[in-house]
């Protein structure tokens, strides 16, 4: 029988009992290079950057050379933060930060427990991450927590499609899951950020680009809020 008086397990305890490692799918992440189009939407993430950014599940630091690309200035206002769960791809994003020149602060961390102070942060990215994130809602919660007021949330993340698309989705999710690192095919992820009371609505566009069943692909930047208002 169970001992009923054990001490409850600790938030960290309870992530370690979940550890996100996929050394098979991040040793194969590379050789299954985006489609063309979707590879261009990363510009759109990384456009002008300047202050403190943090980027969220960077991968194996697929965004690095676009940051490098189009940092505003020479990068010299830029301060770069970046988390990975996955240790085989926060291996492999310090290579790429290393290859590309960017100074990264890499941190092993998840997105819905930043380690980071409140209102810390003028950019928060988000480039195809959303679909893995175990609690996208605390996820999101976090995200507005460390931007500071003003501060731009951008994204680019595939979501549910429409019609027979959505459907065969669902019938593909839980095979995907298990083949892609633990991501979604049917999330509303639009909906749920465009929802959040503290971020308002820059812009968001719905593209045709990607490929079935990781299609359509949405984008966006939403704006933080201080008490209900845009500052």
């Amino acid at each position: 029988m169970p001992d009923s008086s054990a001490e409850p397990a600790t938030r960290t305890e309870q992530e370690h009992r979940h550890e996100i490692a996929h050394p098979v799918f991040a040793a194969c992440y590379d050789l299954c290079p985006e489609p063309e189009e979707l590879e261009a939407q990363r510009a759109y993430l990384a456009r002008d950057l300047s202050g403190r950014v943090l980027e969220l599940g960077c991968g194996t630091g697929d965004m690095f050379p676009y940051v490098v690309d189009g940092a505003a200035g020479d990068r010299d206002d830029l301060e770069y933060h970046a988390i990975e769960p996955d240790p085989h791809m926060r291996k492999r994003a310090a290579d790429a930060a290393r290859d590309s020149g960017l100074a990264v602060d890499l941190r092993d961390a998840r997105a819905e427990s930043l380690p980071y102070p409140d209102e810390s942060f003028d950019v928060v990215l988000a480039g195809v991450v959303f679909c893995t994130i175990q609690d996208p809602d605390a996820a999101l919660e976090e995200v507005a927590r460390v931007l500071k007021p003003g501060g731009e949330f951008r994204f680019l993340e595939h979501v549910r499609a429409d019609g027979w698309r959505g459907s065969g989705q669902k019938l593909l999710d839980p095979l995907w899951q298990r083949a892609a690192g633990g991501c979604h095919l049917t999330r509303e992820t639009v909906e749920r950020f465009v929802g959040h009371e503290a971020l308002a609505v820059e812009e968001v566009d719905r593209l045709d680009v990607g490929v079935f069943p990781a299609t359509p692909v949405v984008r966006g930047t939403l704006r933080r809020r201080r008490n209900g208002v845009l500052e």
